[in-house]
């Protein structure tokens, strides 16, 4: 009988004990006795965030079809049962087999968010696994990164012994393959790290030297080990109809944030928005064919019994099949209770038909992002959208019955000026007064318009990766300022506006493009006891203030200074498949106020069409 890590003493101590006992529905269940690798999947966050996240699913199924492997997994112990372990000395273990993470061969950690940094050192501390890779041992897990903030892996490279830089399906095979090899023959943690260095799209940081000029700017960042590239090429799958994705996704026991089937319909985006990573690390744009999403939406939603799927991507109307999907998942299942989510949706007539089919009308709201308060500020961060596309959309939606909209934009983006910034109540005023054209008898009730923003952060591997961000001062400003705007319009009773935590954001920014410098601060921040920053009552924002200054380190260097064009930066070396003059270029048009066209009416010459696929050779033979 399987036996459990934590007591039941323990487990009726702490809140939610299911988030620590496994045994899920769909759960691997294999014999340690005959499995060579074995392989623990972390995503650093509590579990109901890190089982939401379809990518560890995708890894999970992946890894587990191979007879030799076995993928079990690990969430951070939220704060109760992290003081527990602490003072009883319990090392951090798996979900499936309950065992200890240190005796895995690896260890891989999913780097979605900047501020889950701390939690891997929290991960990595409670399973008792020497915080810096250059102390670890031959006993030690490998531990590799991988996910969007692997794009610059630089503020966490002194953690890490690897990188995965891509889409997972590509070469983990081949990484575990030259590990089981390298374990049989007896060679050492080095011997693989240097067989790995020549699989592309792998990074090994301590293969690695940066050096910096006098005032911190980095200088050169150089291969100090003769199997290390002197670049690393992002990994793509290019035919995602014929690879790994779950048939049999895991079930939880208690509710989770994205607590439903999960469809992945396409990866990448055509749109361009130049604030945006994803859109670009993500390039090309690549769909799932119609059968296949047809066959794997049935399929996942026999074996889990879900009552809800979600039609995952960043764009889902780019999708060419969508129609026909959707009225296919309709048809099939709208019968039989299942509710079908469509996020990431441009409001036109086909959405507005398909929400009502699938929502109850009365009761949901229609999401808006428009990003920027005026057309001059879409221009700039090429958001292909219109004020005319906004209302438009806004009204159809009215006439079709709905009387909320959720609305969201950013504070701070380059080029930014006061009237952009009024732009946003004035726009927000704009949609209410939309609403009260229909005559009285035929509306539905009173309108309720959510306005939000979040504070801008410049991104690697965008067009703004060069640009300053405004400091918390000018941040706060600009809030005070908009929210002294809402309530000048006509209709501010029927507006709401929301704002982010400033603090949270500046650290964000310093995180997104740091370098090597930052690893002291993230490491002496932990020892501070910070975990869970993302979370906003456990943040202690002095805590990094004086980790900052106790390294002698000014966070403003990071965010509030503008990159020169020939500065080298801490991820130069990723290919991540848009060149850096492609980006210079659109940063260029920025400025200009240029807008750039999306990718299937014509070409920008981003780079992604290098990868032999996908939208950039649609309609050619």
């Amino acid at each position: 009988m399987r036996k459990l890590a934590l007591s039941d003493e323990i487990l009726l101590t702490v809140e939610k004990p299911a988030r620590y006992i496994g045994n899920e529905y769909n759960m691997v269940v294999k014999d340690l006795d005959k499995i060579d690798i074995r392989f623990c999947m972390c995503f650093p966050d509590v579990y109901e965030i890190g089982m939401s996240h379809q990518g560890i699913q995708i890894l999970y199924d992946m890894f587990n079809r191979r007879e030799d492997t076995y993928c079990e997994r690990v969430y951070s112990p939220w704060v109760d049962l992290d003081k527990i372990m602490r003072e009883q000395q319990i090392p951090l273990f798996s979900l499936e087999s309950q065992e200890p993470v240190k005796q895995f061969d690896f260890l891989g950690i999913t780097l979605q968010y900047e501020m889950c940094y701390t939690n891997i050192l929290q991960v990595l501390d409670l399973s008792q696994i020497p915080i810096y890779a250059k102390e670890r041992t031959e006993e030690d897990p490998i531990v590799i990164g991988g996910g969007p903030c692997a794009y610059n892996p630089e503020p966490l490279a002194d953690f890490f012994d690897m990188f995965y830089i891509g889409e997972g399906e590509t070469v983990y095979d081949q990484l575990l393959d030259i590990y089981k090899e390298n374990k049989q023959t007896n060679g050492t943690r080095k011997d693989f790290l240097e067989k790995a260095a020549s699989i592309e799209g792998i990074y090994i940081p301590s293969f690695y030297e940066a050096a910096y000029y006098d005032n911190g700017i980095l200088e050169s960042f150089e291969p100090i080990n003769p199997h290390a590239p002197k670049v690393i090429k992002k990994q793509v799958e290019m035919n995602l109809s014929d690879t790994f994705y779950p048939e049999k996704p895991l079930v939880p026991y208690i509710k989770i944030t994205q607590d439903r089937v999960v469809l992945e319909i396409l990866r990448g985006c055509l749109r361009g928005c130049r604030f945006c990573q994803a859109g670009m690390i993500y390039r090309p744009i690549r769909e799932r064919t119609l059968t296949f999403l047809k066959e794997r939406a049935n399929r996942m939603l026999k074996a889990t019994g879900h009552e809800e799927i979600s039609l995952s991507s960043l764009s889902s109307s780019d999708h060419t099949e969508l129609s026909e999907l959707v009225y296919y998942l309709i048809e099939e299942f709208g019968t039989k209770g299942v509710n079908i989510s469509l996020p990431s949706l441009r409001i036109d007539a086909f959405a507005l038909d398909v929400m009502s089919k699938v929502q109850d009308v009365k009761k949901s709201s229609l999401t808006f992002a428009p990003e920027a308060g005026s057309q001059r500020l879409r221009d700039v961060i090429n958001k292909g959208l219109s004020e005319e596309d906004i209302l438009k959309g806004a009204m159809d939606a009215f006439k079709s019955g709905w009387n909320r909209v959720k609305l969201y934009f950013m504070l701070g983006l380059p080029t930014e000026n006061m009237d952009d910034i009024e732009g946003i109540a004035v726009l927000s005023d704009k949609i209410a007064r939309e609403y009260y054209t229909i005559p009285k008898d035929q509306r539905n009730g009173r309108v309720s318009i959510v306005s939000s923003t979040s504070f801008f952060v410049p991104k690697p591997f965008t067009p703004f990766q060069w640009v300053r961000m405004a400091t918390s001062e000018e941040f706060l400003d600009k809030q005070r300022f908009l929210s002294g705007k809402m309530k000048e319009q006509i209709n501010y009773r029927s507006i709401k506006y929301n704002w982010h935590e400033v603090e949270l954001t500046m650290l964000e920014g310093v995180l997104a493009r740091g370098d090597r410098k930052l690893s002291s601060v993230l490491y002496d921040v932990y020892k501070k006891g910070c975990i869970y920053d993302a979370w906003s009552e456990h943040f202690k924002y002095e805590k990094w203030i004086e980790a900052f200054e106790e390294n002698q380190i000014d966070p403003l260097f990071y965010t509030s200074r503008e990159r020169a064009q020939d500065e080298l930066l801490p991820w130069d070396f990723i290919d991540a498949g848009v060149s850096r003059q492609f980006l210079w270029k659109e940063y260029q048009n920025a400025i200009s106020e240029k807008v750039t066209p999306n990718c299937r009416q014509a070409c920008a010459g981003c780079g992604a069409s290098g990868f032999g696929g996908g939208v950039c050779y649609e309609g050619k033979n």
